[in-house]
């Protein structure tokens, strides 16, 4: 596992940044794919549920079962789990509910940010660019367990970490939106509004770098079964309060279980293929 650190750290980045991804919506001409969004939604959530309770829970439960013995090592494990949700729930609650990432942003904003609507005169730019800078904030805070939850993954398992940090990518890019779409619309600076966006998915490689700094010197079979039971609480937590939701916003239809299921499928399929 020491050998993988530089490996796990790089897919943080790449997650981290994708919130980035979400900012390009304001350099739209055309009317965003909110459906295609959906789908894409649907199956970071499908990857998300599947890979906690099928691979995270169970392996979080073995490696803590060969530290504390079966009995023993099997409620904790789940003890950890549901103490991710909590925490994630914790985090969710003292986070204001304007500036909740978890609050899907509406498809009369993307098609503003995308040119396809006006921008009306209640609209005003000093509050739109505090709900701007407190949505950075806020995604910033969530996005911190994220990052330590595909850094832990990529350290135990490099295929695994590699379908944690893709969905959590997928699920980055509303979240960008969320901040892009007010602080271009409060300064008329695109280029403004992309770099809030990319700097505020900065906290997933920081995540990453506090694992690695205050966990590795006491990494054992029982700190590692606890933290991946918790890092699947927490992708439960954010599938069920954040992607589902924001997923049926954008849908007409089955588009969202459609991305559920499908996620679900190639995730079961790559894992029986390992």
């Amino acid at each position: 596992m020491e050998g993988n650190w530089l490996f796990a750290f790089g897919l943080t980045l790449f997650a981290g940044l994708s919130t980035g991804l979400g900012s390009l919506v304001v350099f739209f001409k055309k009317k965003p794919g909110l459906r295609l969004l959906s789908v894409g939604l649907g199956f970071s959530s499908g990857v998300m549920i599947f890979v906690s309770l099928v691979e995270l829970l169970p392996q979080g439960a073995a490696e803590m079962s060969r530290g504390l013995g079966e009995g023993l090592g099997n409620w904790a494990a789940h003890g950890c789990f549901f103490a991710g949700i909590l925490f994630s729930a914790l985090i969710d609650r003292l986070v204001p509910e304007p500036s909740n990432p978890h609050e899907a942003v509406s498809q009369e904003s993307l098609l503003r940010a995308a040119g396809q609507g006006p921008v009306t005169g209640e609209i005003k730019q000093a509050s739109l660019a505090r709900v701007g800078m407190m949505s950075a904030l806020a995604i910033a805070i969530h996005n911190f367990p994220e990052g330590m939850a595909t850094f832990v993954a990529g350290m135990t398992d490099a295929s695994l970490g590699i379908s944690i940090a893709v969905a959590v990518a997928i699920h980055n890019i509303p979240e960008g939106i969320a901040v892009a779409v007010p602080v271009y619309f409060a300064t008329g600076q695109r280029g403004k509004a992309a770099t809030q966006s990319f700097l505020s998915g900065l906290a997933e490689p920081l995540g990453a770098l506090v694992v690695f700094a205050l966990l590795s010197p006491w990494i054992n079979a029982t700190v590692v079964g606890a933290l991946l039971a918790l890092v699947g609480g927490v992708m439960v937590f954010i599938s069920f309060d954040e992607l589902l939701p924001t997923a049926r916003e954008y849908s007409r239809g089955h588009e969202v279980i459609v991305g559920l299921v499908g996620g679900m499928a190639i995730m079961a399929v790559s894992l029986l293929l390992l």
